[in-house]
């Protein structure tokens, strides 16, 4: 038991040290972007802003690796992007950099061999080059129009060799990257929603116009109706609720169950005007609130339907039992 402890111990503190040097390394990163970094980090961002072609992600190894979460980040955030093999490169994959692209290539220190083909096309054909590298003396740091020199802070494997905090690094400068894209561009949720239709994130980014219930489905009667044709149309429509409209088609009141218990509560089981039931003021939405935002609407006024209005008047209803159907919750 006394060296099962032991090892659980070390394990624990071999975790905390590598996190605690990676921490380091993401703090030097904040702080080196405050002075040059941040300024050619500003020109790389206009740079491909600019440009009327795709980012091409490469690099070797551990940063290949990290190069194409990077590409995969761009591209998922609306900026065209993707990544190349630089060896693969060296085959034939050259021809899919065009003199409109931008090439964002990423080696720690800079020597990568792999890279050289590829490094030695941008300059020839003027394709701009954006390296995210922790050398500006090296091979690629010299080369690159845009050098991205990330501090150089010790790796947390105990040899320091393998890459961890420079890996971690590498991906946060790219993260950073992304988001100030997207930031300048205004790229929006419903914009982020076209990239990502599927799973629990698409379900999200659905919004109130995607699920809603509308035409005859939705309950709903006029303010000159009586206590006793609201339940008819609560019980025929199953939402526990319905809109109460005027003339015109406005919304200015709903009935749900809490009402109905309320009236029998106060005055039995009389049949008595909707006006004076009602609540009036009730919460609403508009068709394209996000679901995720619908479901955090039901959850903060503790209610398990809502009314989508447009115009004040009601075009939809949606209860919780929808958000979970269509996987939001």
């Amino acid at each position: 038991m006394d060296l099962a402890v032991k090892a659980d111990t070390g394990v624990i503190a071999a975790a905390q040290h590598t996190i605690d040097l990676e921490a380091q390394g993401l703090s030097a990163l904040r702080m080196a972007l405050d002075g040059e970094l941040g300024r050619v980090l500003t020109r790389a961002v206009t740079t491909i802003q600019s440009a009327t072609g795709r980012v091409i992600v490469t690099g070797m190894g551990k940063s290949g690796h990290v190069g194409r979460k990077i590409a995969a980040t761009l591209a998922s955030t609306g900026q065209p992007a993707h990544f190349v093999h630089p060896a693969e490169a060296s085959h034939g994959d050259l021809g899919m950099i065009q003199e409109q692209d931008v090439v964002l290539a990423l080696s720690w220190s800079g020597e990568a061999p792999e890279l050289s083909d590829i490094i030695a096309y941008t300059r020839r054909f003027k394709v701009p080059l954006i390296a995210i590298t922790a050398r500006s003396t090296g091979a690629l740091g010299r080369a690159a129009d845009l050098p991205l020199i990330l501090p150089a802070m010790p790796e947390a494997c105990p040899n320091g060799l393998a890459p961890t905090t420079s890996t971690t690094m590498q991906m946060a400068i790219g993260d950073a990257l992304a988001v100030a894209l997207l930031s300048m561009r205004g790229f929006t949720a419903q914009d982020f929603r076209r990239f990502h239709p599927g799973g629990k994130l698409g379900a999200q980014l659905r919004n109130a116009r995607d699920l809603m219930h509308t035409g005859l489905s939705v309950p709903m009667v006029p303010d000159s109706a009586s206590l006793s044709q609201a339940i008819v149309e609560m019980t025929g429509k199953r939402f526990g609720i319905t809109a109460v409209v005027d003339g015109e088609g406005h919304l200015t009141g709903v009935i749900t169950d809490g009402d109905l218990r309320r009236a029998f509560e106060g005055g039995g089981f009389t049949d008595r005007p909707v006006r004076e039931v009602m609540t009036r003021n009730p919460r609403t939405i508009g068709p394209e609130m996000l679901a995720a935002q619908i479901l955090a609407e039901l959850n903060s006024a503790a209610i398990t339907a809502i009314f989508v209005v447009e115009e004040q008047r009601p075009v939809g209803v949606l209860n919780i039992h929808d958000l979970l159907r269509a996987g939001v919750a």
